[in-house]
């Protein structure tokens, strides 16, 4: 499977384990490494010191390239940069904020650099900002998400029409079948979440895990729009946020429902009932955990079955 993908990452599928918090830690990324995709270290959920940890032990555990997605909105940023150039991480995914910030020194250190996009209009500032290849993220998505809802099957052709640089389909991709519907819509590979976060080796909590494969269909909803937009798997604290919307909760009142640590509490602690559960759309067609290497084994046979069977012919 090679192509500028697989290229430009030295790795063997053009298959990227989204860098989740809570659930990206070094064990996650030096599997799907090792296994042949690029995985990812969520930086997110991180302090800095902690993420230098865990950069460290996935360097241990595989000889492949992976890589660290930083959300650019977070505090600490700076530090959190020089890190990863210090560490001399190969691949940095950045997201949540203006990619022409550090993509040029990063670039400028030999780093690869990728930004994730849910529009046309921020893929074009990663594209003058110089970044090595887009992540375009449709409504499917877990955690946070675009605010235009713009699915997937919409928003990669409609970005592949108007950037020509490597582009990466991400949001509702959990079998090979769907990997090669992105590849006909022009995606040069898949980003792949909640597959992964439920996964043997995410560093999530197993209670989440558990979430994941028993949710079904409309078991997740976007929520927080007047915030930040994120899809949430349904619990009492999904509830709460939606009757204090739907009662006309201003910004600050959602805020302060929200709080701090509700993430950590749901998908790390196991907290179901108080905790924030961010995970996509694709978790009503993940029907067990399993560990990376048969989520792989089972993507790619999925595909080449896919690739194999007879499409139909029209008249």
């Amino acid at each position: 499977m090679k192509n500028r993908i697989t290229t430009l990452f030295n790795i063997r599928y053009p298959i990227i384990q989204a860098g989740m918090i809570w659930c990206s830690g070094w064990e996650l990324a030096s599997a799907v490494s090792n296994a042949g995709g690029l995985g990812l270290i969520g930086a997110g959920s991180m302090q800095p010191e902690v993420l230098q940890q865990h950069i460290r032990k996935c360097k241990a555990a595989t000889d492949k390239p992976f890589g660290v997605n930083v959300p650019l909105l977070y505090f600490q940023t700076d530090e959190v940069i020089e890190i990863l150039v210090n560490e001399k991480v190969p691949v940095v995914f950045t997201s949540a904020g203006n990619p022409a910030k550090y993509t040029a020194y990063l670039k400028s250190k030999g780093i690869k650099v990728v930004h994730v996009i849910a529009n046309l209009k921020f893929a074009l500032k990663a594209v003058e900002a110089g970044v090595d290849a887009i992540v375009a993220e449709g409504f499917e998505a877990g955690g946070h998400n675009g605010i235009e809802e713009t699915t997937t099957m919409t928003l990669i052709p409609m970005i592949r029409e108007m950037v020509h640089i490597p582009l990466i389909a991400a949001g509702g991709i959990a079998s090979g079948e769907q990997m090669l519907a992105a590849f006909a819509l022009g995606a040069d590979g898949v980003q792949i979440g909640s597959l992964f976060a439920s996964s043997i080796e995410s560093s999530a909590h197993l209670a989440f895990n558990q979430a994941i494969v028993e949710a079904g269909d409309g078991s997740t909803s976007l929520m927080l729009k007047k915030v930040v937009p994120v899809r949430l798997l349904k619990n009492p604290f999904f509830t709460k946020v939606q009757k204090a919307e739907q009662s006309g909760a201003t910004v600050d009142e959602l805020k302060e429902l929200l709080g701090k640590g509700r993430a950590k509490k749901g998908m790390f602690e196991g907290d179901l009932v108080e905790g924030e559960l961010e995970i996509g759309q694709a978790a009503s067609i993940i029907h067990e955990m399993k560990p990376v290497q048969e989520i792989f084994n089972t993507l790619i046979s999925g595909y080449l079955k896919a690739r194999r069977n007879q499409l139909p012919e029209f008249d």
